[in-house]
């Protein structure tokens, strides 16, 4: 039998029989070892500990220690052990697929009968009979004919289409659990034991069309949490509860925001209070992209079908446009035009208007573009998922010389606008070639590397995300990291030739010759509305005061002191604060408990003591106290507070 050399991650190599498995790997290096092992990296790719390592490798051995590919495992192995129990309990349910997704994992079954919460509690039960069982997880290779007549058999149709969707020459594996079987790549554990039987639960069940076609069958997803830990499990649940509380749907009814209805799926209908948070936020970004030495425009929301085939949405992108069609007079068809989906191919347009030279560049051309994307019904969640948005948009056209610098500049802006609207905690992903790409290995070798460059000058770390790039270029994700520890992807860098290109941009260079520009993509928002829910729930409805909507109430205690009550308004409106009365007839702890819930930053109470001393009486949001302060000194530190952090 041939012999092959594995590479350890301390540099050793030894010599084994090809075709050994990293199962046989770990025993020979300790049994300690293979008992904890839970799978193994091969050059890079996870690999299953019963999978044979037919030549030369670099490898390494996983245990619940390694926390990516444990949570990846533990949440797989779940899916399946579920998948289990459904069919132990249930034997006439259909199984179908199930992935894993952030922190869990979910399934797909077809049964007549809707799920309960009891079934839930039923079913995590029989999954800890699975796991404590410790049964072996084996996998094999069988033919598509095999498996064909297994999943006939066993009347699983849904098996069967997937079967059908594995390209001709890739492997057909198959998994068991102890006795039950999946169709699966893996890898897996090797036995049910190795879940954590305290750290998992199943959380709720929600309709799922099948491969997500509306015209397919509606199938029962259920969802699961999973981890390593009991300690693990616990907090997250903790978040999820506080994560309930700060929901930006119920947190927006309470504060008058905004609201959805179904005659504009999609689309919000801002409020009052909402689109003063929205216009504050903006024009914050207005002056802060004049700063950046950015430009504003704007361009048409809707654009001949003819500009999006140049730029290649069309073919690429057609399935999320809401489509135009209309009668032009003396038409003899019908015109067709498109919502804008993004304003980058306008942008272009109007860079093309008239002769530009190297001088010109960079040129930063900022939009606050309103767009509209077709989403799924399914998909669409208050203003985080929506149809209709504002992106806080700009395109930057410059030499492939100045990615690096302006990388790093927007970096800087970025860091600034984050740290201005209280997040501290981001991350930076780098996005890199995938393997179907346009460009030569030059250009990606310094797109990559400027862009890396720019990251370090700017004084952060980034993670490197192989493959993940446009087909075109490279990528920045900025990551916000939020009060209760969710990640949310905000802002993004791009770097993109093939735009400019296809709608025949182009500068005069020092040669006297045209030159194509560079095109970056760059959003530091991404969408107000989205942002604004990240906003909301981030500060759980209690926003800084500079973007509370209703800044200050001034309320009465009584009826005697409503003219006091309208002069303190009056001087704080022209100081510049939202400041609004409240001289209801209503005892005045009734107007704190209904203010508080609107998250009113600040409540004045205003009684007849206030009136002859002309002070006010300052109550603040989450503080039960009380301080008495004079009218001046009110208005003197409300004011100075209603600025927004650039105008200070």
């Amino acid at each position: 039998m041939s012999q092959i050399s594995l590479t350890f991650p301390d540099g050793k190599v030894r010599d084994y029989p090809a075709g050994v498995t990293p199962a046989e790997v770990a025993a020979s290096i300790a049994p300690s070892l293979a008992k904890s092992a839970i799978s193994a990296q091969v050059n890079g790719k996870h690999w299953d500990m019963a999978w044979p390592i037919p030549s030369d490798a670099t490898v390494s051995i996983n245990t619940l220690k390694d926390e990516g590919p444990a949570l990846e495992l533990i949440r797989h192995d779940l899916a399946h052990i579920m998948a289990r129990a459904v069919q132990e309990i249930w034997p006439d349910v259909k199984v179908t697929i199930g992935p894993v997704r952030d922190y869990g994992w979910f399934y797909d079954f077809d049964r007549a009968e809707p799920f309960t919460p009891e079934d839930l509690g039923q079913i995590e039960a029989k999954m800890k009979q699975i796991i404590n069982a410790r049964e072996t997880v084996k996998t094999e290779l069988w033919d598509r004919e095999r498996t064909r007549k297994y999943y006939e058999n066993r009347g699983e149709p849904f098996k069967i289409e997937l079967l059908d969707r594995i390209p001709a020459g890739e492997d057909i594996r198959m998994y068991w659990h102890g006795d039950w079987q999946d169709l699966c790549r893996g890898p897996h554990l090797q036995h049910t034991g190795q879940v954590p039987a305290d750290a998992f639960k199943l959380t709720h069940v929600a309709g799922a069309y099948w491969l997500g076609d509306a015209s397919r069958p509606m199938l029962q997803r259920i969802y699961g949490i999973a981890f390593r830990n009991r300690d693990d499990l616990k907090a997250h649940i903790t978040m999820l509860e506080e994560a309930a509380k700060r929901d930006h749907r119920k947190l927006g009814r309470e504060m008058g925001l905004f609201h959805m209805q179904e005659e504009a799926p999609g689309q919000v209908f801002w409020h009052p209070n909402g689109w003063t948070i929205y216009t504050q936020l903006q024009d914050y970004m207005r002056r802060q992209q004049r700063r950046g030495g950015y430009v504003e425009v704007n361009t048409p929301q809707v654009v001949n079908r003819k500009l999006w085939e140049a730029s290649g949405h069309w073919e690429n992108y057609q399935e999320n446009m809401f489509i135009v069609e209309v009668d032009e007079d003396h038409a003899r068809e019908k015109t067709i035009n498109a919502l804008k989906p993004m304003n980058c191919p306008c942008h272009v347009q109007i860079f093309n208007v008239g002769l530009k030279s190297y001088r010109d560049l960079p040129l930063r051309m900022a939009e606050f573009g309103s767009c509209a994307r077709y989403e799924p019904s399914g998909a669409l969640h208050g203003i985080m998922r929506v149809r209709g948005f504002t992106q806080d948009d700009a395109h930057i056209f410059c030499t492939e010389a100045q990615i690096e610098a302006e990388a790093k500049k927007f970096i800087e802006f970025l860091a600034a606008v984050y740290a201005d609207l209280g997040f501290d905690q981001w991350r930076i992903k780098l996005s890199t070639r995938p393997e179907k790409r346009i460009g030569t290995e030059e250009s990606w070798d310094y797109a990559e590397a400027a862009l890396a460059n720019a990251v370090t000058a700017a004084g952060h770390a980034y993670e490197i995300f192989p493959g993940e790039g446009a087909f075109y270029g490279p990528k920045l994700e900025f990551v916000l990291r939020d009060a209760i520890g969710r990640d949310w992807q905000c802002g993004t860098f791009q770097v993109d030739p093939n735009l400019p290109e296809r709608l025949d941009a182009a500068y005069i260079g020092e040669d006297g010759m045209k030159h194509r520009p560079i095109m970056l993509h760059r959003a530091c928002l991404g969408s107000f509305e989205r942002f604004i829910g990240i906003l909301i729930e981030n500060h759980a409805g209690k926003l800084p005061f500079w973007l509370a909507p209703r800044q200050v109430v001034v309320a009465s205690i009584v009826s005697d002191a409503d003219d006091y009550v309208a002069e303190v308004v009056t001087a704080l409106t022209l100081a510049g604060v939202r400041a609004e009365a409240d001289m209801r007839n209503e005892k005045i702890n009734y107007k704190v408990r209904e203010h508080s819930v609107g998250k009113v930053p600040v409540i004045l109470a205003i009684g007849m003591n206030e009136v002859r001393e002309r002070t006010v009486s300052v109550r603040r949001l989450g503080d039960t106290r009380t301080e008495t302060i004079t009218l001046d000194a009110a208005i003197a530190e409300f004011s100075a507070a209603a600025l927004a952090p650039d105008q200070r």
